[in-house]
């Protein structure tokens, strides 16, 4: 998993035979960093751990205890990653996002990589690459309150019908004597957690072979490492985004990456 910010969507031409235009969306990526080790014991936080140094910028999101650095840790049976991203890498925002990471493997691997781990980097080539499958977890824009031909597609009745056409027809069964929740009702509309599976990865870039001249509308220049996925993803520019391994890969998609011939800006 690693911390992205959504960009916008631009074109690139592929060479493979002939000329195939893609849509992508550019996904700005930079470094997440390991704050602290969490303890579980029965699926239950029991204990952390956290660097020595930390950015001043984390006490905007958490609480950073006075005793730093690892003690005696309690028994435990699991241990995860608690990282934040680094939004002063960016023209983004400035209070970082938290989070945690699991880890696989044997306990004595997982123990071992989280102490080296510890206070340090996670980049985006370190765990991903090109051609590969990811899933997409974002929150969708926000589109406040709406009815219920936008919200759930209800098809627009005759101007016959009595008092409203945007409406829904029928109000549910006669009994039980309420409206039951599976009835399209008006009311707010996005700024929901959705996610896409099987993303492919066009490419690893960098920002000079991504950037606008003037950058990009609403979201500035490109200033770290970035991704280009195939297609669009959900989310507002600015907006945190979370790329997982695909839990169940598209056979279909090829596991290597096109080749890019140009950029058409």
């Amino acid at each position: 998993m690693t911390h992205v910010m959504a960009v916008d969507n631009r074109k690139f031409s592929l060479t493979r035979g002939e000329d195939i235009f893609m849509p992508v969306t550019i996904i700005e990526c930079p470094p997440i960093k390991v704050a602290a080790l969490v303890f579980f014991r029965n699926a239950l936080p029991v204990g952390q751990a956290f660097a020595a140094s930390l950015d001043k910028e984390l006490a905007r999101t958490i609480s950073i205890p006075k005793a730093k650095g690892q003690g005696e840790a309690p028994a435990y049976d699991d241990v995860r990653l608690l990282v934040h991203t680094q939004p002063k890498l960016t023209s983004v925002k400035k209070k970082p996002d938290v989070f945690e990471l699991r880890l696989g493997g044997s306990l004595q691997e997982k123990i071992k990589y989280a102490q080296d781990m510890l206070g340090k980097e996670i980049r985006p080539e370190d765990v991903l690459r090109e051609g590969r499958q990811v899933d997409v977890h974002a929150i969708t824009k926000g589109k406040g309150f709406q009815g219920t031909v936008k919200r759930y597609g209800v098809k627009i009745m005759q101007h016959k019908a009595e008092k409203k056409k945007r409406g829904n027809a029928n109000m549910g069964s006669w009994t039980p004597k309420r409206v039951e929740f599976t009835i399209p009702m008006p009311g707010k509309m996005g700024y929901h957690l959705r996610t896409e599976l099987n993303k492919w990865i066009v490419r690893l870039a960098k920002p000079e072979d991504v950037n606008a001249k003037a950058g990009f509308r609403g979201y500035g220049v490109v200033k770290n490492p970035c991704i280009l996925l195939k297609g669009s993803t959900a989310g507002a520019p600015k907006r945190l985004v979370k790329l997982t391994d695909a839990l169940r890969p598209d056979t279909l998609i090829p596991q290597e990456a096109p080749s890019i011939g140009y950029i058409s800006t």
